[in-house]
């Protein structure tokens, strides 16, 4: 991913579409993004998916048909997502929420190599 932008960006609307299970997100500079709810998931900040440093990530399995039941502000700069798998406690602040926006074809793309590598699959077993 590329480095810090140069200011945070701003969104000006969210909308969780529970049926597709998309979030929708719009910024102050134009951008828009649809974030499915798995991609969010196994995207999450949180130490359980990240783990406490480089190397410790745990590999998220089985979130094909993840979903967000609520979208809590925290403070002017985040929102805690929560998950129907019970997963909340991730923050994605706005500038990490553009990231995964504007980078979310090259993720996604690094998650499912990832997945093939461990024989994993993104349903549940």
């Amino acid at each position: 991913m590329a480095g810090l932008l140069p200011s945070t960006p701003q969104p000006t609307e969210i909308k969780l579409h529970q049926v597709s299970k998309i979030l929708e997100i719009a910024y102050a500079d134009g951008a828009q993004f649809k974030l499915p709810c798995e991609f969010l998931r196994v995207s999450s900040p949180s130490a359980e998916v990240r783990g406490h440093g480089v190397g410790n990530e745990t590999l998220q399995v089985g979130k094909a048909s993840v979903n967000i039941v609520a979208v809590e502000p925290v403070g002017n700069y985040a929102v805690k997502l929560v998950f129907d798998d019970g997963h909340d406690s991730g923050l994605f602040s706005w500038e990490y929420l553009y990231e995964l926006g504007r980078d979310q074809d090259v993720l996604w793309a690094k998650y499912l190599a990832q997945l093939a590598a461990a024989g994993a699959s993104r349903d549940k077993k």
